[in-house]
């Protein structure tokens, strides 16, 4: 690193509210990445201590590690270099090691972007309310001046692979061997399950299961030739889709690019929705716990996943609790009440056996456990679980979005509605048959809306309606 005193460090635009993410070359050098290594090492006092850094695919990933890797060294950690990882294996890691760690990722984002995703140790989140901006002041700083001052000893950097751990560590948590024979078509988006998937699903590292793994794109390729590794989008679950019914498979898996989050296609081409895993998971994370002498399990699901979620664990015998939308927010939460498994309408989902860490593979594998150990065909299965109609996330780009939600709420004032603020604005109707949720954006121009109704009919309606409004 070398002093520019005409540059001046304004590191605010790549550092989010739960990680950092920015444009190669531009809001996130390796000038950068090695003071932010430097300054995590500092923050969380981890001079003598060991941290580990990872990445996924995307080109600059490699160079970025080992400027962290550089940086943290400098001030006296001892750094394991993990190599190719999904976000989950860094949160596995940093669990199963008892150590803090940072993987380069930017997730979904395209190929231009590469970020750090940074978990203390035990897999304890860092957000920019436990650290995160506290980072990013003292990587200012250290970039400011041109330089980062050694600490008393050196730390050593090596090497260390988890794929392995990790797959082994996964397959005790649900036993797949059991499994009737499944085909099933895997798009990895040319993200980081291509890597995980053989090592958990296959039988690159351990012995066999009784699936038949169908890959779509399992080239690690950061520049994304085939579609973004984004499956929150429908028309990247196009190929997919297709696949599935071309192969004839019981299901189809699409994960993100770093693999936390994982999307579920059903026999006939159709999307699982994210609200009817957490349902399906939640059972059998209920069962178990209770078959391990836990009296009421508790599970956690943020505000716009369908009622349908609560409505089961109390079926079940669990407890439902209902959290604001984001992982750091449900982390905390799952710490605070030891629930057992979370779930988020994004595709994100928890697990206590994961250190309250979210993890695709190990969601996807619930849901294949669910399906082969009965004989119906997952569309029946999933149907089960979503007894409700929803809208989707529709986002409307507007200025004065507390404008727009004080029209909505002026229009539903007279009618029997309750309003809460947990998250937006949440609006129920007392009798049941709707709801849904306005949310704004905390870094576009957009607001969100999530609505849900017992038919068509009215969930139609009402959406039209609050569409009407916000943008009128």
């Amino acid at each position: 690193m070398t002093s520019d005193q005409t540059k001046t460090f304004d590191l605010s635009a790549s550092f989010k509210a739960y990680d950092v993410r920015g444009i190669v070359g531009e809001s996130i050098t390796a000038e950068i990445v090695e003071a932010v290594g430097a300054a995590f090492v500092d923050v969380l006092e981890l001079e003598g201590q060991t941290v580990l850094v990872g990445g996924d695919m995307r080109p600059s990933s490699p160079e970025f590690s080992k400027a962290f890797a550089n940086g943290a060294a400098t001030r006296g950690a001892n750094v394991q270099l993990l190599d190719l990882i999904s976000t989950d294996e860094l949160y596995y890691a940093c669990g199963a090691l008892n150590a803090a760690g940072a993987t380069f990722t930017a997730s979904h984002n395209p190929a231009e972007y590469n970020g750090i995703k940074m978990s203390k140790a035990g897999a304890q989140p860092i957000s920019s309310e436990s650290g995160l901006k506290e980072i990013q002041a003292r990587a200012e700083e250290y970039l400011h001046a041109g330089s980062i001052p050694a600490a008393g000893t050196r730390g050593l950097i090596g090497v260390h692979d988890v794929l392995k751990d990790y797959s082994e560590y996964l397959r005790k948590l649900v036993d797949l061997k059991g499994s009737r024979p499944l085909k099933v078509v895997v798009d990895a988006g040319n993200g980081m399950a291509g890597l995980t998937t053989p090592a958990v699903l296959g039988g690159a590292l351990l012995p066999k299961l009784p699936f038949d793994i169908i890959p779509l794109y399992f080239e690690l390729d950061g520049s994304f030739p085939n579609h973004p590794a984004n499956p929150l989008e429908p028309e990247n679950l196009l190929d997919l889709q297709a696949a599935v019914i071309e192969h004839g498979a019981d299901i189809g898996l699409a994960f993100d690019g770093d693999a936390d989050r994982c999307f579920v296609i059903d026999e006939k081409g159709n999307p699982v929705s994210p609200s009817a895993i957490t349902g399906m998971v939640a059972r059998r994370e209920i069962a178990r716990a209770k078959a391990q002498g836990e009296e009421t399990p508790t599970i956690i699901h943020n505000l716009l996943t369908s009622k349908a979620v609560p409505e089961l664990v109390e079926h079940d015998g669990g407890r439902a609790v209902r959290t604001r939308v984001g992982h750091s927010f449900i982390k905390a939460v799952m710490a605070e009440e030891g629930a057992v498994f979370g779930g988020e309408h994004s595709a994100h989902f928890y697990f206590r056996d994961f250190w309250n860490a979210d993890t695709g593979m190990l969601a996807a594998m619930h849901v294949l456990a669910a399906l082969g150990e009965q004989d119906g065909p997952l569309s029946e299965l999933g149907h089960e679980y979503e007894p409700y109609v929803s809208s989707g996330e529709i986002n409307s780009e507007i200025d004065d979005k507390a404008g727009a939600v004080e029209r909505v709420r002026a229009d539903f004032a007279g009618e029997d509605v309750d309003v809460d603020l947990l998250d937006g604005s949440t609006f129920t109707a007392r009798d049941g048959s709707w709801w849904f949720n306005l949310r704004p954006s905390n870094t576009e121009p957009f607001l969100r809306l999530n609505a849900e109704a017992t038919d068509r009919a009215t969930m139609e309606r009402i959406r039209d309606r609050v569409l009407a409004l916000v943008n009128g």
